[in-house]
């Protein structure tokens, strides 16, 4: 592993109209990077509009999170796509999304897919080849958040810079990968428990699993998610932050924590 910084992202403008889901105000004060909606499985432009202003002004990095377009089932659900629409999908929200990124001053920094259509993609070929393909053409400098597989395998394919995201507020299995949502442990309500097993997936690249055993992720921890819409998101980031203070590990964008890991890299 070998390096002491890690990036902390929140799922961010899921709202939609009149439905407040998540609050942002709050989770802002406790992550160094943004993955916003792009108003498929939530978000509209009013809320696209407002997050990106407030990310910029607090300096916090833009990401897109573009998924299904599957508002009532908030882009959990699989929907039956042609590749070519998966690859269009994904290109008009990140088009969205930089529109509101240009008007306020911002620059986005990554990509990361959202629910079931990002789990998806780490196993079906069509899906890693769509959406890595619409981030290639559009912007080949944007980092794409995954887990290991087959998506982290395409973005390498376009030489597209991969950040490997840790879900912070869900259970693992024995394979390293999250349990499903459905499983009785598949979301985690500890959060001094959330901490800790942060600092574990930094430091060591461990996490113990459902069923109590220690394994390893088998990628580092550049980036620690939080679900927007976990009922205890605000207790468990409070938690998270204080445990990674306390291990001195730095909190920053994700651009940081690659270009130092870059370096050390280099420096063995």
């Amino acid at each position: 592993m070998g390096i002491n910084s890690v990036a902390v992202v929140a799922d961010l403008g899921e709202s939609f109209g009149n439905y407040t889901i998540g609050d942002d105000g709050a989770l802002l004060g406790l992550v160094s990077s943004s993955n916003i909606a792009c108003g498929f499985h939530a978000g509209d432009p009013r809320i696209m509009d407002r997050t990106v202003a407030e990310c910029v002004a607090r300096g916090i990095e833009l990401g897109a999170h573009p998924g299904y377009p599957d508002l009532v089932g908030f882009g959990r659900r699989l929907i039956e796509a042609s590749e070519e629409e998966i690859r269009t999908d994904v290109l008009y929200q990140i088009g969205a999304l930089d529109a509101f990124a240009r008007v306020h001053g911002g620059t986005i920094s990554h990509v990361a897919p959202h629910g079931r259509m990002g789990s998806i993609a780490q196993t079906d070929a069509k899906h890693a080849r769509a959406i890595t393909d619409a981030i290639a053409a559009y912007n080949s400098d944007y980092i794409v958040i995954c887990q290991r597989g087959l998506l982290a395998e395409e973005s390498r394919k376009r030489d597209l810079e991969v950040g490997y995201v840790f879900l912070a507020d869900r259970g693992y299995g024995d394979d390293g990968m999250p349990v499903p949502r459905s499983h009785e442990q598949g979301l985690v309500f500890d959060p001094e428990l959330i901490g800790e097993r942060s600092v574990q997936v930094v430091r060591d690249g461990t996490v113990r699993s459902v069923d109590g055993n220690v394994v390893p992720l088998g990628h580092d921890a550049d980036v620690l998610l939080l679900h927007g819409d976990h009922p205890t998101v605000l207790q468990n980031g409070t938690s998270l932050r204080a445990a990674l203070d306390a291990a001195g590990v730095r909190v920053t964008g994700l651009r940081d924590v690659l270009a130092e890991k870059a370096e050390v890299a280099l420096a063995r």
